[in-house]
This record gives structure tokens, C-alpha cells and sequence, in this order.
């Protein structure tokens, strides 16, 4: 088709309760940077892999907090949880903090944080 005779596209107006829902979404350069830093926290993950000598109490302390972080910003930029109602945000991190609650419950009911454990 040409200019002439491309059919004109009609720009219809959002009703109001869209137009409260609108927002900015994360441009290519910050899932860029997102990606970036959810590489470089998946490698010291799986670094932790090679570690020799590491206790396993050690390597828990450390991954919990990176398994948290990775959930929160997959959570708040690719499900675009951080820029939507905040109802959701709130169900997603009480979901969140009762699962850490029940694999600390868990990992506490089989005697994990001894020094027994595994031995």
C-alpha cells in the first residue's frame, strides 16, 4: 500500500479507569541491566558449586538471600509487579516470606543447623 491509501488508524481515548492504570514500564536498557545483574548473582551461585571445604550451613546462609533477591527482581521487573497494584506486590512477598519461613521450619525439624548433620 501506499501513503495514500493506507487506512488511517483511529487513536481511541482509554476510558478513565485505564488511564489510572497507565504507567511507564521498564525500557530496554533497564532489562538489560536486570538480566546483567541476575547473570552475575546466578554465577556466584553456581561458583558456590566449587567451593571446596564450604560448610553446608555456610553455603545456605549465602544462597538464601541470593534466592530471595533473584525472586524479588524477577518478581518486580519481569512480571512488572513494581509497577502495578500493590495488592499484588504484597501477596507475592507474604508468599515469599512464608516459603523462607517453612525451609527454615523444615531445615530446623531435621537438625540442619548442627554440626552433626551430614557427617
Amino acid at each position: 500500500m501506499s501513503v495514500e491509501t493506507a487506512p488511517e488508524r483511529k487513536e481511541r481515548m482509554l476510558e478513565p479507569h485505564h488511564e489510572a492504570h497507565q504507567h511507564e514500564h521498564p525500557t530496554d536498557r533497564q532489562y538489560f541491566t536486570v538480566a546483567i545483574i541476575l547473570g552475575v548473582l546466578t554465577a556466584i551461585e553456581v561458583a558456590t558449586y566449587f567451593w571446596e571445604g564450604a560448610s553446608t550451613a555456610g553455603l545456605v546462609i549465602l544462597l538464601f538471600p541470593l534466592m530471595i533477591i533473584k525472586f524479588l527482581v524477577v518478581c518486580l521487573y519481569f512480571m512488572h509487579l513494581k509497577y502495578d497494584n500493590p495488592l499484588f506486590r504484597r501477596v507475592f512477598f507474604f508468599g515469599l516470606s512464608l516459603a523462607v519461613a517453612v525451609y527454615i521450619i523444615a531445615l530446623s525439624a531435621m537438625n540442619f543447623w548442627s554440626a552433626s548433620y551430614g557427617s
